[in-house]
């Protein structure tokens, strides 16, 4: 599932082809949506603005009409100017919108619907996301306070509950983690609310980072200096995630990795720098 970085610059891409045109063409594969543009037609509107919230990418039209996207695991939105051959095939599209100059196509997007901004704000899966990590205002004590609440279900799993802060998915999961040193089993409420606090400025830096270079798809934590191997780029440019039996950047130890949850999210992490909470009481008890 794409990471909150990702999400905002495709709607910051798809804000700066679309953000202030009229709407030439509308074109969807969804019955719900294509019933609302016949009774309401979207070509004629202006594209207001292009926003992401958490993993949500929301483009306004005027009019008071919001489309909602989710991207999932493997929807994508694609820009193209005007007569531009597509890099895949129709049967992929989900939603197409035209204005004079370019075509934005949503391929294989499971998830979209037209709000109003009242919907938006009052029910909804948008509205009951927490602190958005790239948003403006994001509210750290709020999400500490969410992370609190989660008691004993493990912190790997309370990071990818984006009703309690929403931007970071598996890959900033493994990675905030390791720099913060606590181990992905470790309960939300055992980890001190400094600690919490240094998780969500380390996932609001990483992120932001990533937001700001824009330069490449592939997510950076670790930059390494010493090697350029642009084979093996992805393996380069983090601290452990996809890094299972190599050493520990750190301190060499091997990196391990787990499914967790009832999604079976892969989790990877230092024995050497990320303490097992359940080790550690097994120590002070004897």
């Amino acid at each position: 599932m794409p990471e909150g970085d990702t999400i905002f610059r495709a709607a910051r891409a798809l804000h700066k082809a679309l953000g202030g045109h009229v709407v030439t063409r509308f074109e969807t594969a969804y019955a719900h949506l294509d019933r609302v543009n016949v009774d309401t037609p979207i070509a004629g509107r202006t594209v207001e603005k292009v926003e992401s919230h958490g993993k949500h990418v929301l483009i306004f039209f005027s009019g008071e009409l919001i489309l909602r996207t989710h991207m999932r695991m493997n929807g994508s939105w694609h820009i193209y100017r005007t007569g531009e051959r597509w890099w895949r095939g129709p049967q992929a599209m989900r939603v197409r919108i035209d204005t004079a100059d370019w075509v934005a196509v949503a391929f294989n997007v499971p998830v979209a619907e037209f709000v109003t901004p009242r919907q938006l704000e009052t029910r909804g899966p948008v509205a009951q996301l927490g602190p958005d990590l790239l948003g403006a205002a994001f509210d750290r004590d709020e999400a500490v306070r969410r992370m609190v609440a989660s008691a004993a279900r493990p912190i790997a799993m309370t990071l990818l509950d984006q009703r309690i802060v929403a931007g970071i998915g598996n890959i900033y999961k493994s990675e905030v983690l390791f720099l913060s040193g606590v181990h992905p089993d470790t309960p939300s409420s055992a980890v001190p609310p400094a600690t919490l606090e240094q998780m969500l400025d380390v996932a609001r830096s990483l992120l932001r980072d990533n937001v700001i270079d824009g330069s490449s798809p592939t997510i950076q934590t670790f930059r390494n200096l010493r090697q350029l191997n642009p084979a093996n780029e992805h393996y380069d440019s983090l601290w452990v995630y996809d890094r299972r039996g190599k050493p520990c950047r750190k301190c060499g130890t091997a990196i391990e990795m787990k499914k967790m949850g009832m999604e079976s999210r892969s989790c990877y992490w230092c024995p050497g720098c990320q303490k097992d909470p359940s080790s550690q009481q097994s120590t002070v008890g004897s």
